[in-house]
């Protein structure tokens, strides 16, 4: 007779793949879903840096072919968030596809081949809690081995764009109050374009920044302002005053030469209220209602141009149910190959088709359609997107 084991996250699982050398991560989940749950094969899946597909991590450089992050029931457990369960007949049995998400930020999909009967509501539970734990332990292996950031790509990353991917804090962030989903292109190769965030008990400050040129160029100017950015920020100062220790910093290495243009936000979490200082092109808009809408707030200086600027903030509210998203130049400036702008027009119509998806799927589907605009995928200028759905604080 067989017996059906019934799998159960231990403590000591947790503990094993703490335990685990950060690259033999994959092989002690593999141990560990055998034993606990006679898992016959286990594969890890990480997400590009394009989000176009779904890696497979094993020996490099070799690598088993991707499968689409959109479409496949790995795809779809990508995209929705949420386990798919396909039924094998020949031999029987199960393959469950768990998405592999950290605080928001989507990292990729573990599959499971399991045994006939075994796949249960309250098992597949407890492997999307398993699939979790294994997604914290490969943030903290990244610090100390290149392996699964190598597993990522599917082409060797530009310089620039190495020190830019290294600058970002994920691509999505998750907690009651708000969701954020965001997107960078292109991908393999950006420069200047950065969004960064950071969240405390009680407020939310949100970034995005377009370093002015190309390429490395680009690059080493925003890290500089990202760097400035945040020494201000963790000082504990005003949004204005993290705008204007910013400029000071960029002015005195560049003198004016170049700049960098700069959205900052900073979110009350407990009543809603937003404190903005617009330094520079990035732009914002606001979903409510069905409606789009752009925020028009007071333009001024991008970071580094003169000498002791100084900044203000402004203020706006948003509610539970609010949508707000932040395009960088590359977006709402680019042209096609007629010439024609992408410009607001077209950004409305994608923001409003998809109001009905996730922040990380609205990122993505901005960027597509830029490059559909722009009629291909290497494109001329970085484009950032950022997307922020507000929930408010309950009670």
């Amino acid at each position: 007779m067989c017996v059906v084991k019934t799998f159960d996250l231990l403590p000591s699982a947790e503990a094993r793949l703490r335990a685990a050398a950060p690259h033999e991560l994959l092989a002690t989940a593999r141990s560990i879903l055998t034993e606990q749950a006679g898992a016959h094969e286990v594969t890890l899946l990480l997400a590009d840096y394009g989000l176009a597909v779904l890696q497979p991590v094993s020996h490099l450089p070799h690598t088993a072919a991707p499968v689409s992050a959109h479409d496949g029931p790995a795809g779809s457990a990508f995209v929705q968030q949420s386990p798919v369960v396909e039924v094998l007949r020949d031999p029987a049995g199960h393959v469950v596809h768990l998405p592999i998400t950290v605080r928001g930020d989507r990292l990729g999909v573990l599959t499971i081949r399991l045994p006939a009967h075994t796949a249960d509501p309250d098992t597949v539970l407890k492997l999307g809690s398993f699939a979790t734990a294994l997604g914290h332990e490969i943030l903290t292996a990244d610090r100390d081995t290149d392996l699964y950031l190598q597993a990522r790509r599917t082409r060797r990353l530009t310089l620039a764009a190495e020190m830019q991917w290294q600058l970002l804090p994920g691509r999505g962030c998750v907690r009651e109050e708000y969701v954020i989903g965001a997107h960078l292109e292109p991908a393999y190769s950006v420069g200047g374009d950065n969004f960064d965030w950071s969240t405390s008990a009680d407020h939310l400050v949100l970034t995005v920044t377009d370093g002015m040129g190309q390429g490395i160029e680009a690059s080493l100017l925003t890290g500089l302002t990202v760097g400035a950015l945040r020494n201000a920020r963790r000082a504990g100062i005003g949004l204005a005053d993290q705008a204007s220790l910013a400029d000071q910093a960029v002015y005195a290495q560049y003198r004016g030469k170049v700049h960098a243009s700069t959205l900052l936000l900073r979110f009350d979490l407990a009543t809603g209220a937003v404190s903005a200082v617009d330094a520079g092109s990035p732009q914002l808009f606001h979903q409510r209602d069905g409606r789009t809408a752009r925020i028009e707030l007071e333009a001024q200086l991008p970071l580094g141009m003169f000498e002791e600027t100084p900044y203000a903030e402004q203020t706006f509210q948003v509610e539970p149910g609010d949508r707000l998203i932040v395009v960088s130049t590359g977006v709402h400036g680019t042209r096609s190959a007629t010439g024609d702008l992408f410009g607001e027009r077209v950004l409305r119509q994608i923001l409003g088709a998809t109001r009905p998806v996730p922040p990380h799927e609205t990122a993505r589907a901005v960027v597509s359609g830029l490059i559909e605009h722009y009629g291909s995928s290497d494109l001329m200028s970085d484009a950032a997107v950022v997307c922020l759905d507000w929930n408010g604080r309950s009670g």
